[in-house]
């Protein structure tokens, strides 16, 4: 391809980008007027219900998620926790001692366990 049909070919796209590029800035609101938005997330003191496994689960899932959070979700099988638990500990490095995730994947199903 010649130069003379390559700048032809990318003209429509520089136009493009450069009129973005210089009508970009112009919309953005100054810095001194920006504000950063209250928000209220919602928290939760409520730790799980008192059983075989709560210490585990309060100590090592309320890390990172409500009680309320967990227990809100659907009831599953057992081979559902099993897959759950270990994705937190493997995937997002939950603070889950490898000992401790039987104990949780037992409470989980005693609570919302289905067959």
């Amino acid at each position: 391809m010649s130069r003379l049909k390559l700048a032809r070919a990318l003209l429509p796209a520089t136009l493009v980008v450069g009129a973005a590029l210089v009508a970009g800035p112009a919309s953005a609101a100054p810095l001194d007027q920006l504000k950063s938005p209250n928000v209220d997330v919602p928290s939760s003191d409520m730790m799980f219900p008192a059983g075989p496994g709560s210490d585990e689960i309060n100590s090592g899932c309320l890390a990172c998620h409500s009680a309320d959070h967990v227990l809100n979700q659907p009831s599953l099988t057992r081979a559902n926790w099993e897959e759950i638990v270990n994705k937190m500990i493997k995937a997002y490095k939950a603070p889950i001692d490898p000992g401790d995730a039987a104990k949780i994947v037992d409470y989980l199903t005693r609570l919302k366990g289905k067959s």
